[in-house]
């Protein structure tokens, strides 16, 4: 994927007519409807705005206490957005190295927020999730399993009873699979729950973005690479997952990028970003519409009452309105 650099302060505020006429092309930034039962889910006519810009390359948001927080994967921090357009850094060296090399991908990366107000920070460079609190203080939570180093934690989410579950693909490593710090033999998906870590999914490359349906009955995950795909499983008891199947795949033909965040909304309709931006997906798979913006999208989140989406995008974050509510996070901070 492309990255793009700046230099700061590069922030553009909230999105005006000039910013379509100059900045970018306004035609690129908009929604797309394939089928009609998107106007349910977003009004005809929506407009999408860029509200912050300049970044290396931005995911993870998690809406908290009235400002949007999220990674800067390549510059290694965490940035915080209020409703002004003010941007603020609140964690330097976010994926715990200090220098990383030049480009990588060594920042955080999935940000949620825990029911203690702390906020869960993917630390990618070092392969771990610590506790982020409000004087920046930062706390481990995890860092192994079976003994042996996560490979680079990347996007989270809380069960309705309360599970934490999360991908560790090897995006953070230098050399990815064939790097030397890669000690565990697959990328997974784990389950942690009363202090036990578990893997739950062991046979996905690289997996990515995952969610689960309002009523937690169902997991979604995105896989990045080599098949761009989402899967879908059924859940049990104690997170038991059963019923794999694909519930849609991505062409190449739609666009740069590939499978990465995705959130579930409120009727339990999936916003996966992949080629094409964010594709919005019914709970059958099929494709209700897209969200295609100038750059490549990597995550989403709701904020506010839900019915604010705010679009991490290679070097900008972006936001719209929707009519149906987003599915608010377990430990939830508005």
């Amino acid at each position: 994927m492309t990255i793009l650099k700046y230099t700061l302060p590069a922030l553009c505020l909230l999105a005006a007519p000039a910013f379509a006429q100059n900045a970018m092309k306004a035609d690129i930034m908009r929604v797309v409807r394939v089928d009609p039962a998107l106007d349910a889910v977003i009004a005809p006519g929506t407009r999408v705005g860029r509200v912050a810009g300049g970044f290396g390359f931005v995911e993870g948001p998690v809406w908290k206490n009235g400002r949007l927080y999220f990674s800067d994967v390549v510059d290694n921090n965490i940035r915080a957005l209020d409703g002004m357009g003010n941007v603020v850094v609140v964690l330097k060296a976010s994926g715990g190295l200090t220098n990383p090399p030049k480009g990588s991908n060594a920042g955080s990366n999935g940000l949620i927020t825990d029911k203690d107000g702390t906020i869960l920070v993917t630390r990618m460079g070092i392969g771990t999730i610590e506790r982020l609190d409000e004087k920046g203080g930062l706390k481990p939570l995890l860092s192994k399993y079976d003994g042996k180093r996560l490979s680079s934690p990347n996007d989270l989410v809380f069960a309705k009873d309360g599970a934490l579950w999360f991908t560790d693909p090897s995006f953070g490593l230098p050399k990815m699979d064939a790097d030397p710090k890669k000690e565990t033999k697959f990328n997974g998906v784990y389950r942690y729950a009363g202090g036990k870590l578990t893997a739950m999914i062991t046979d996905m490359v690289q997996p990515n973005g995952l969610g689960f349906s309002p009523d937690g009955k169902m997991l979604y995950v995105s896989n990045s690479m080599p098949d761009m795909v989402l899967r879908a499983y059924d859940v049990g008891t104690d997170g038991e997952l059963s019923n794999r199947r694909i519930l849609y795949r991505w062409k190449k033909a739609l666009g740069e990028g590939v499978p990465d965040g995705l959130k579930v909304d409120s009727i339990g309709n999936i916003w996966a970003t992949g080629p094409g931006g964010v594709s919005i997906i019914s709970p059958q798979g099929k494709i209700l519409g897209r969200i295609v913006l100038p750059e490549v999208v990597a995550n989403l989140a709701f904020a506010d009452d839900g019915k604010t989406v705010y679009l991490t995008a290679t070097s900008s974050v972006y936001r719209l309105g929707t009519k149906v509510p987003g599915q608010i996070p377990l430990y939830y901070r508005r």
